[in-house]
């Protein structure tokens, strides 16, 4: 059995000649990288960290301790975006990945430490994160980078955004006030205890004054501090003329306080300084857990925000490489993307072919490969060979940056059943304003001496929180699945619209097809041409295409012929002119004026037309996707209708849907009579989603009730689709609808608690049957039932 290396643990090959002297005593070692950095660490003095690492180091990149690695970290632009300057210093925080334990924190601040230039390093191994400064005079930042890697440890540069800033800051500012009126909370309720329990007479005077008075203390800063951000959104939305659930909040925390203050001042009168503070910390927690969930909900796209690299590897016209920012980049440029690097544009590989990561974007964990000709998206993550790019996208036209478009589009606004809720809560605050003034009143004339307590119950107990929570946290949820899984929504309505429907239609090519289209034969009408030529001709009107169709002939293209003048029939096929004549490739009805039989033979038969006369027929052929017969299966399981429609000819429909179990089907169909069986279907009720990819696809995708895009969609289907599919499974879009009915199932359990909550609590609270305190534990369980409700999306497995 091999060895494992002294570095990573990763198994040594036999013979590997690599080898490391520490307490002398050699060591194997896998690779040149892990013996680079191995003796950097070694002879640097540093050892030790050898001896006290709890945690093997990840295997390092052969190249990447070389300063012109991250030259373009010296750029004036990019430093500009992380480097801050002053008093003859700059700093910078680092984010560094491969970090496992203290011992590399050690390792790195003794490593850089030890650089002439270096004024201070500190490594926060929390978040891991380094702050390092320096003399700019001295050391470059190509420097410190390559020392990093060095040591076995890539950094980038951590510079977050406002927006990433200001959530931070409020993150903070949260769980300080939540500390406060935790603490507050606790020391309160143990001054209340003997209060409560003492018989008449047990405790004198002096003691019972001295723990009102420490309670007063103590409650004083909850309700300053803690409690601060209601009664500043209940001004707000009082300026506005609004009532929104702070409000009665906002009286409920004051009106007790004061007249808890005014009870401690004038000795005589209730106290309820245990209920302000419980109140005010089971409120504060609630809303926590709600916004760490939002929070939760969109770290995947923080995390795509900031997915590309910073620097890239240009090539010039002579091949040579030029380290260069990200930002930098054009379309047209040609990069090189090395083994371990990620692809900091979209682009169509020109050379080489290995193994990508793209589990960012879509989801899926196992690599795929791509070959020349194939496109790459920004962020994926190259693993095994070089590749030489050709830039078709970068900056803010790249893929990431349509992704994050489109999700900031889908939660700028609130669905439907979201808004109900806001609504309801806004109706019921009114109302249980007017229920607390009558139950004052009712009181005052009862028992004066309960009517404010009782009211306080009735304002506590029945606060809406719980109903303003019920929608939130149950569509931040829903969103963090379904992102996590490859599903991007890009509208607001699109996950309760996905829930309700009754029918799934389908494309096919590139749909229910793997829409990788391959040229099985070619059959020439007559001697006027021969087949090469006919493919060539082909291949330059299909040049012109986004179809799947186009694939099959892009490798018998040659520059030497050029259509123009290019016409798309959707549907039907494609028309230009080449060298002085008019030829068109599709239908055989489009391409020749008339219907023709095809050949015999299975597959997509395409004819080839020369102002008009008939010159080649092409056979294609397309395979059914991996998982599409369990999704049509997973799809008819769970209550839906599943029907297949398509331009391809009958007996290739035929032949897909009879190997998938679709029994309703429809060849040969234009876009015009795709969208016309739709609208049939939702004549009769029918709630239709669609899925598609084509340019033939858009009118229907733009008439379903929900239409969802596959992963290799055309731009112009991307923007009529609800939500677009990130990852090439199709078992998707039934993981789609499953988390979508579950979504909306806790959203609805969560408005049905609420209001039943509220119709039986405030009965008892008007009735004085409810204390203080009780009341606000009630209504705090009441919200936090509702947000653990909600987060049970999160850790929701689907089956699938």
């Amino acid at each position: 059995m091999s060895a494992p290396c002294y570095h990573c643990g990763t198994p040594v090959p036999d013979g590997a000649p690599w080898r490391i002297v520490i307490d002398e005593t050699p060591e194997p070692l896998c690779c040149p990288g892990c013996e680079a950095v191995a003796h950097a660490i070694v002879e640097g003095g540093l050892a030790n960290y050898y001896r006290y690492r709890t945690e093997l180091s990840p295997r390092p990149a052969v190249d990447e301790a070389r300063p012109q690695t991250w030259a373009a970290f010296d750029h004036p632009d990019l430093q500009a975006q992380f480097v801050h300057a002053g008093d003859g210093q700059a700093s910078a925080t680092l984010a560094v990945e491969n970090i496992t334990c203290a011992a590399c924190a050690w390792l790195i601040e003794h490593r850089l430490n030890a650089l002439a230039g270096i004024t201070q390093s500190a490594v926060n191994l929390a978040e891991h994160r380094l702050r390092v400064s320096w003399d700019p005079t001295v050391l470059s930042p190509s420097r410190i980078f390559a020392e990093l890697a060095a040591i076995g440890y890539d950094a980038l540069p951590f510079e977050p955004d406002s927006a990433y800033r200001r959530q931070q800051r409020e993150e903070r500012m949260t769980v300080r006030r939540l500390i406060v009126a935790a603490v507050g909370m606790m020391q309160v309720v143990m001054f209340s205890i003997p209060l409560y329990v003492a018989g008449p007479g047990e405790l004198d005077a002096g003691m019972n004054a001295l723990f009102h008075w420490l309670s007063l203390a103590l409650t004083t800063p909850v309700v300053l501090f803690s409690a601060r951000p209601f009664f500043r959104e209940a001004g707000r939305a009082l300026f506005h003329r609004r009532l929104t659930m702070e409000v009665p909040v906002a009286l409920a925390i004051g009106g007790a306080y004061l007249a808890s203050l005014y009870a401690v001042l004038a000795r005589h009168g209730e106290v309820y300084f245990d209920s302000i503070a419980m109140f005010t910390f089971f409120l504060l927690f609630s809303r926590y857990l709600e916004a760490r969930t939002r929070r939760k909900s969109g770290q995947s796209g923080n995390a795509l925000a900031g997915a590309l690299p910073a620097a890239a590897l240009r090539l010039d016209a002579d091949g040579h490489e030029q380290v260069v920012p990200a930002s930098h980049l054009k379309r047209g440029d040609r990069i090189l993307v090395k083994p371990g690097a990620s692809v900091p544009a979209d682009g169509v590989i020109e050379q080489g072919e290995s193994s990508l990561d793209e589990s960012m974007l879509t989801g899926e964990h196992l690599p795929v490969t791509r070959r020349p000709g194939e496109r790459v998206t920004g962020a994926s993550h190259n693993m095994e060979n070089a590749l030489t790019v050709r830039v078709t996208q970068a900056g803010g036209e790249t893929t990431i940056s349509a992704i994050l478009e489109v999700t900031d589009r889908a939660f700028a606004a609130r669905p439907a059943l979201a808004r109900l809720a806001e609504r309801m809560a806004h109706r019921f605050v009114l109302r249980l304003l007017l229920v607390s003034l009558l139950v004052a009143l009712a009181w005052s004339v009862i028992d004066p001496g309960r009517a404010f307590w009782v009211t306080l119950s009735v304002l506590v107990v029945t606060c809406p929180c719980a109903l303003a929570l019920a929608a939130p946290t149950a569509l931040a949820a829903g969103h963090g699945q379904l992102k996590r899984r490859g599903v991007l929504i890009t509208r607001a309505d699109t996950l309760e619209a996905l829930a309700g429907i009754t029918h799934v239609v389908f494309d096919k090519t590139g749909t229910l097809t793997r829409g990788e289209m391959r040229l099985k034969a070619t059959l020439a009408v007559d001697d006027t041409l021969e087949a090469p030529r006919a493919r060539a001709i082909a291949a330059a009107l299909e040049a012109h295409s986004e179809h799947t169709i186009a694939t099959a002939f892009r490798p018998f293209k040659t520059p030497a012929l050029a259509a123009e003048r290019v016409t798309r029939h959707p549907g039907f096929g494609l028309e230009a002119s080449l060298e002085g004549a008019i030829w068109r490739l599709g239908r055989a009805s489009f391409a020749a004026g008339h219907e023709l039989t095809p050949p015999e033979g299975p597959g997509l038969w395409l004819l080839l037309s020369e102002d008009g006369a008939p010159r080649a027929w092409f056979a294609l052929e397309d395979f059914p996707r991996e998982d599409a017969l369990e999704t049509v299966a997973r799809l008819k399981a769970q209550g839906l209708s599943v029907e297949l429609l398509s331009g391809d000819t009958a007996s290739a429909v035929e032949r897909l849907a009879e190997a998938l179990g679709i029994s309703r089907w429809q060849a040969e169909a234009t876009p015009e009579g795709k969208l016309d069986r739709l609208r049939a279907l939702q004549a009769e009720g029918a709630r239709v989603l669609m899925v598609g990819d084509g340019i033939n696809d858009v009118p229907v995708l733009a008439g379903a009730d929900v239409a969802i895009a596959m992963n290799g969609a055309t731009d112009l289907a991307r923007t009529r689709a609800d939500a677009l599919l990130l990852s090439p499974r199709l078992m998707r879009v039934s993981e789609a609808v499953e988390i979508a009915r579950a979504t909306r199932q806790v959203m609805r359990q969560n408005m049905a608690w609420s209001v039943a909550y509220n119709a039986v609590a405030l009965p008892l609270a008007a009735l004085g049957l409810v204390a203080p305190w009780l009341a606000a534990l009630g209504m705090s369980l009441s919200s936090l039932v509702v947000v653990g409700n909600a987060l049970r999306l999160t850790r929701r497995r689907v089956n699938a």
